[in-house]
């Protein structure tokens, strides 16, 4: 079926191409966001490019973003970019990350310690220290320049995972990086900001924190809980059992008598109190999340795709909003990603092999370093009321990262296997 897609996309794109030629506007419109759309389904049956296939969904959304952003940004009377509406997405899009990892994955340190930490170190010094260069050498716009130097302080995502796998790097290093910078980024990612894009937004560390500890730690926190009770004993399992009945309870008390515990509104108590009553909510969606997959084991295989429509969307949305700025600097962005992106990959490399980590594990500290969390950067962005710039990089840059890592990771596989054949 996937193949008569591609002649299908074939057909849109020449319509699409007359109708830009008779200015028919509905025509060219139309046929673009359908030609693009049959290409991200039908991409899939070529061998070549089957991998690429998230990538073009991505294209297909900024496609659409830029040509109908009316009609992304507004679905009848409600706002697309509505703050709660970005919560639960982004949540979803960690939560499926997180149901791909386990509590393992947070131990591998102890097995590789030196990789870990050079990882870490590439990872939190090199991105943001590049993305300052790039930001303020470009002279973008302030929230612009921010919005790249906030990519570059992000944790690393599922991506360098998948790329470590394809290269055959060192996937428990990758994990463990992955994981560990994932836990860092509360405090690791409003400091940051707060040193190198201070002076271009308005930076509230705890309250960034807070964000990030919402979009990120909550999420995870109920993703382990399903992995306690899949993996782990009867003890433990009691354990979180209980401890989600407290936690319904606690909720449960809360909405009965909110008034009456008089927390200021836009306090510190008042975040910190938000931030209970989140994690206890993680108990409970994480155990009711494990109770479908008793029944439905195969849920766990499909969460990937939830996060994947979550950063789809978060592309879609971003693009709409931020058309305008798009449209004028996109060139110019699209260059900072391919520069942003190759100096995570070169610099995290060759810093590894200068630490004395062998060429596989070299490899996957590229990766770790070079690749970043586009959803989390789109997250904040979207919790600081600023995704039509803030959040403008990230919609950017997360498909071209897609894209080289694809490249890179299929390179390095191929000149292993050569140079495996060669040593025999």
């Amino acid at each position: 079926m996937r193949k008569y897609f591609l002649w299908i996309a074939l057909i849109l794109f020449i319509a699409a191409a007359i109708g830009g030629l008779q200015q028919l506007d509905l025509v060219w419109k139309l046929g673009l966001v359908l030609g693009f759309s049959s290409v991200s389904i039908g991409v899939g049956y070529l061998k070549v490019l089957s991998g690429y296939q998230y990538t073009f969904w991505i294209i297909t959304a900024v496609c659409a973003g830029l040509i109908y952003p009316d009609f992304f940004l507004h679905v009848g009377g409600f706002d697309m970019r509505n703050k709660w509406l970005i919560l639960i997405i982004i949540q979803l899009v960690m939560f499926g990350m997180g149901t791909q990892m386990s509590i393992k994955d947070f131990t591998g340190i102890r097995h590789s310690g030196r990789g870990v930490l050079i990882g870490l170190l590439g990872h939190f010094t090199i991105m943001p220290l590049t993305g300052f260069f790039i930001a303020t050498t470009f002279g973008f716009e302030p929230e612009i320049a921010a919005g790249i130097i906030l990519i570059g302080s992000c944790s690393s995502g599922l991506a360098s995972n998948v790329m470590t796998y394809i290269a055959k790097g060192d996937l428990v290093l990758s994990v463990t990086v992955t994981a560990i910078s994932t836990l860092a980024a509360p405090i690791m990612t409003p400091f940051l900001m707060k040193i190198f894009a201070g002076t271009l937004v308005e930076v509230h560390f705890f309250n960034m924190m807070m964000e990030i500890v919402k979009i990120v730690i909550v999420p995870l926190t109920a993703a382990m809980i399903h992995d306690i009770l899949k993996t782990y004993g009867a003890s433990a399992q009691r354990n979180v059992k209980i401890l989600t009945v407290i936690a319904t309870i606690w909720l449960a008390i809360v909405f009965i008598f909110w008034e009456s515990f008089g927390i200021a509104p836009d306090s510190t108590s008042a975040s910190l109190f938000e931030i209970l009553n989140f994690l206890c909510g993680a108990f409970i969606v994480g155990y009711l999340y494990h109770l479908v997959y008793k029944s439905y084991a195969k849920i766990d295989v499909m969460m990937p795709y939830f996060s994947m429509f979550g950063i789809i969307y978060f592309t879609l949305v971003t693009t709409a909003a931020g058309r305008d700025n798009l449209i004028q600097i996109g060139f110019l962005l699209f260059l900072a990603s391919i520069l942003h992106n190759g100096a995570g990959y070169f610099f995290g490399y060759w810093l590894s092999r200068a630490s004395g980590l062998d060429k596989r594990k070299s490899q996957t500290i590229a990766f770790e370093v070079g690749l970043q969390n586009g959803g989390m950067a789109s997250g904040l962005a979207g919790s600081m009321g600023k995704l039509a710039t803030l959040g403008l990089a990230s919609a950017v840059f997360s498909p071209w990262m897609n894209v080289s890592g694809s490249l890179l990771a299929n390179y390095w596989r191929k000149k292993g296997d050569r140079e495996k054949v060669v040593s025999k």
